[in-house]
């Protein structure tokens, strides 16, 4: 007698609780690709330092045993040992610098002086003289204090301030010590007074911009209004004297030429010109000056006109 078939109702699938195969594809190539960056930025750090990474690997684990082989008492130890700690921070997972800097009995503030002193003196352009002159890990730690500009000109010229690279080379961590204590001090005096100027130059530029905001004074509205009035009359004065003057001279030539005389029209145009100035003298109530005046600009003080630096108009005779 053959067997019964056995029927399940509904069988359990058997990716219950388990990833789909998309989703741990998907898993695994956003882990490729986060590998591959931080590779690709593991080794840009490195070529940025001039570190070269041990059997040409990112890996951790091989950065920190050649940052112990390198952990010895000579500058160019140490600074092999900055540029390796810069890239195995940038190897480390977030918090696990700190942990692998214990396992290297590494204190991580003499970690961060290591990594410091490869920023400010590992540039081959701005070193081999400075690095020689120091000729210790402690006298180069001391010279840390030191800014960007100072390094490039103790570099390039041999002396910042009073400190000379000769006498780097002789003197003491102690006397050393001494020496960037006094130049930083003297650096920050120097600010000390730069600062000082430019504060009063500030203070200089306010209150003169504070006193062009404020209200002119009744002498200063006048000499305004007086120069407004010369330049008026200035322009006035060229215009006749000029374009009225030349139109006259071809108009006479004209004439003279042709044997007519247009001197009715001439003298009809400086009439309208005169009547303008009459009005003016009427609508104003402006007296006619005489040749003889003594004062033509009325009640102006003596020495108004000179204190204004303006250069008024001789009047015409009177008509």
């Amino acid at each position: 007698m053959g067997r019964k078939s056995v029927v399940i109702d509904n069988p359990p699938a058997v990716t219950d609780g388990l990833p789909s195969i998309e989703a741990m594809t998907e898993a695994s190539s956003q882990l490729a690709l986060l590998e591959a960056q931080r590779e690709s930025t593991v080794r840009a750090v490195a070529t940025l330092h001039g570190y070269q990474l041990p059997a040409d690997s990112t890996d951790p684990d091989l950065i920190q045993r050649d940052i112990a082989a390198n952990m010895r008492r000579t500058i160019e130890s140490m600074i092999e040992v900055g540029r390796g700690l810069l890239v195995l921070k940038k190897a480390c997972d977030h918090g696990q610098f700190v942990a692998r800097l214990a396992v290297l009995n590494f204190d991580p503030r003499a970690a961060q002086r290591y990594m410091q002193v490869v920023r400010k003196f590992s540039n081959a352009s701005t070193s081999t003289h400075l690095l020689k002159a120091a000729n210790t890990q402690s006298k180069l730690l001391e010279m840390l204090v030191l800014d960007d500009e100072q390094i490039e000109e103790l570099e390039l010229t041999g002396q910042t301030g009073e400190l000379k690279l000769d006498d780097v080379a002789t003197m003491s961590v102690k006397e050393l010590r001494a020496a960037l204590r006094e130049l930083r001090a003297d650096a920050e005096a120097k600010d000390a007074v730069l600062d000082d100027a430019q504060k009063k130059l500030r203070a200089l530029q306010m209150q003169a911009h504070k006193k062009k905001l404020e209200a002119p004074t009744p002498d200063e509205v006048e000499a305004k209004k007086v120069l407004a009035m010369q330049d008026a009359a200035n322009m006035a004065s060229a215009l006749i004297g000029g374009a009225l003057r030349q139109a006259i001279e071809a108009m006479r030539a004209y004439d003279e030429e042709n044997g007519v005389s247009n001197a009715a029209v001439m003298s009809g145009f400086i009439a309208r010109i005169e009547d303008a100035t009459d009005a003016l003298r009427v609508n104003f109530a402006l007296p006619r000056l005489k040749d003889d005046a003594d004062d033509p600009f009325g009640e102006l003080p003596d020495d108004f006109l000179e204190k204004q630096g303006l250069v008024m108009p001789t009047p015409n005779a009177a008509r």
